[in-house]
């Protein structure tokens, strides 16, 4: 498999997907660059992975501060040599209606989700232009496809993640993979630990307990464009529940 020895960074890499895709892509011959903001999560990851025979390294990150994103990718090169695929995984969503005006919550959306990622893509492109190659993969949501109350801040910055992404794809090249993963209903903490709104936390767990499929679906997803020969770019996926309108 194309997956053997990859050099992958993964952002958020301490919970939810970002774990699943850490493990699974590990289990594959991967080498792994952790980044999240708990230092004991990612560090539990990296112990998963080297108790599996895989190799991985971590650093405690903070994706709105870009230097943390340039020396998560530094890591990477310093340890392994270089970078072969940069995952945009971390992101928050604490979701309210607009006239609950949690302007902190939009604003740390923004950081998170869109500017977080971008700076990701900007520590990379270095690398892998002197490279001649590399992969990005940002990771963004169905939120984006189907509009829906409470949602309208994160969806705004996980289509604005996939704008860049299809810009970025079109200026990019020949040597240069680009690709947008789409998560419906995961069975992740992600959303409902940071939702203020009791109703729409409420609603939120029960439409997740009804419908959610686990984060090893995005995982093998994530392998699946990753494991394609160089000539080959896997542009958009996403992966959702059967049940998922």
């Amino acid at each position: 498999m194309t997956i053997n020895q990859k050099i992958i960074a993964i952002t958020g890499a301490g919970r939810g997907i970002g774990r699943a895709t850490a493990i699974y892509l590990a289990a594959l011959g991967a080498r792994l660059v952790l980044g999240a903001r708990s230092e004991a999560e990612i560090a539990a990851t990296a112990r998963e992975i080297a108790a599996g025979g895989g190799q991985a390294v971590y650093q405690v990150i903070d994706v709105t501060r870009r230097a943390d994103l340039d020396n998560l990718v530094t890591l990477a090169c310093t340890r392994f040599g270089g970078l072969d695929v940069i995952i945009n995984n971390a992101s928050v969503g604490p979701l309210s209606p607009f006239d609950a005006l949690r302007v902190d919550d939009w604003d740390e959306m923004i950081d998170v989700n869109l500017k977080g990622a971008l700076y990701g893509i900007a520590a990379a492109m270095p690398v892998f232009a002197r490279q001649g190659n590399g992969h990005v993969i940002n990771i963004v949501s169905t939120a984006g496809l189907k509009i829906v109350p409470a949602m309208g801040v994160y969806a705004a910055t996980k289509n604005a993640l996939r704008t860049a992404s299809e810009a970025l794809r079109q200026e990019s090249g020949r040597n240069l993979r680009v690709t947008e993963i789409s998560p419906g209903f995961i069975d992740t903490s992600f959303a409902d630990a940071s939702i203020a709104d009791p109703e729409i936390r409420a609603a939120i767990l029960k439409r997740k307990k009804e419908l959610a499929i686990s984060p090893d679906a995005v995982a093998r997803a994530i392998g699946f464009a990753i494991d394609q020969p160089g000539d080959v770019e896997i542009g958009s996926i996403v992966v959702r529940p059967t049940a998922q309108d």
